[in-house]
C-alpha cells in the first residue's frame, strides 16, 4: 500500500463526515456544521491533487491507485451534488435535479462502457480528458459556492457551466468507447494507428 493510496482511502472516509455535516447543519442550523462541511470538502478536494502529485514524483503509481483515485473523486462529487440537490432552503441553496442526473448518468456510463469493451475481448483505454478535468473542477466549484452561500446568480452560472462541461466530456468518452469497440483487435497495440494501411489484410506502418 502506497502513500497516495492511503490518501485516496482517507478521501473516501471523509465522504460520510461531509454528508453528515450538511445534514446536521440543515437540521440544527448551527453554522459550525456548515463550516465543517466546507473544511472537509476542501481538504478532500485538495487531497486529490496531492495524491496524484505524490504518485508521480515518488514513482508510486499502482493499479490499486488507478482505481481508488477516480473512485474517491466520483463518490465525493456525487455525494455532494446529490445532497445539495435536495430542497434544504432556506438553509442552503438547491442544485438543479437535471445537473445531478447528468453527472450521475455520465459516471454510470463510463464504467458500463469499460465493461462492454472488456466483454468484447478488447482492452479498454480510458484517457483523462481536459474537458473531463474541467467538468470536475466546475462541479467542485458548484458545491463550494452553494455551501458558502455566495450570490445565487454566480451559482446559476456555475451550474450551467458544469452541466455543459459534463455533457461534452461525456460525449467525448462515449465517442472514444465507440471507436474502441469498432477497432480491430490488432489496432489497439499499434502506436501510430492513424498512419496504418492495410495490404492483403495485414497491418503495415507507413
Amino acid at each position: 500500500m502506497t502513500l497516495p493510496n492511503y490518501i485516496s482511502i482517507l478521501r473516501i472516509l471523509l465522504i460520510p463526515v461531509f454528508v453528515a455535516s450538511i445534514v446536521y447543519y440543515v437540521n440544527h442550523e448551527l453554522e459550525v456544521y456548515r463550516y465543517l462541511a466546507i473544511a472537509v470538502f476542501s481538504i478532500a478536494s485538495l487531497s486529490d491533487a496531492l495524491d496524484g502529485y505524490l504518485a508521480r514524483h515518488l514513482n508510486q503509481q499502482s493499479r490499486l491507485g488507478a482505481i481508488l483515485d477516480p473512485l474517491a473523486d466520483k463518490l465525493l462529487l456525487v455525494a455532494g451534488i446529490v445532497v445539495l440537490s435536495l430542497d434544504h432552503r432556506p438553509s442552503l441553496p438547491s442544485i438543479p435535479i437535471w445537473l445531478t442526473t447528468l453527472v450521475i448518468s455520465r459516471d454510470v456510463f463510463l464504467p458500463l462502457g469499460t465493461i462492454l469493451i472488456s466483454y468484447s475481448g478488447k482492452t479498454p483505454h480510458v484517457q483523462p480528458k481536459s474537458l473531463g478535468k474541467a467538468a470536475t473542477i466546475a462541479q467542485m466549484a458548484v458545491i463550494l459556492w452553494a455551501l458558502l452561500k455566495l450570490p445565487p446568480a454566480g451559482l446559476t452560472l456555475l451550474v450551467y457551466l458544469a452541466g455543459l462541461l459534463t455533457l461534452v466530456s461525456g460525449i467525448q468518452y462515449v465517442r472514444d468507447g465507440i471507436q474502441q469497440l469498432s477497432e480491430e483487435p490488432w489496432q489497439q497495440f499499434l502506436p501510430y494507428r492513424s498512419i496504418v494501411s492495410l495490404s492483403q489484410g495485414r497491418p503495415y506502418l507507413l
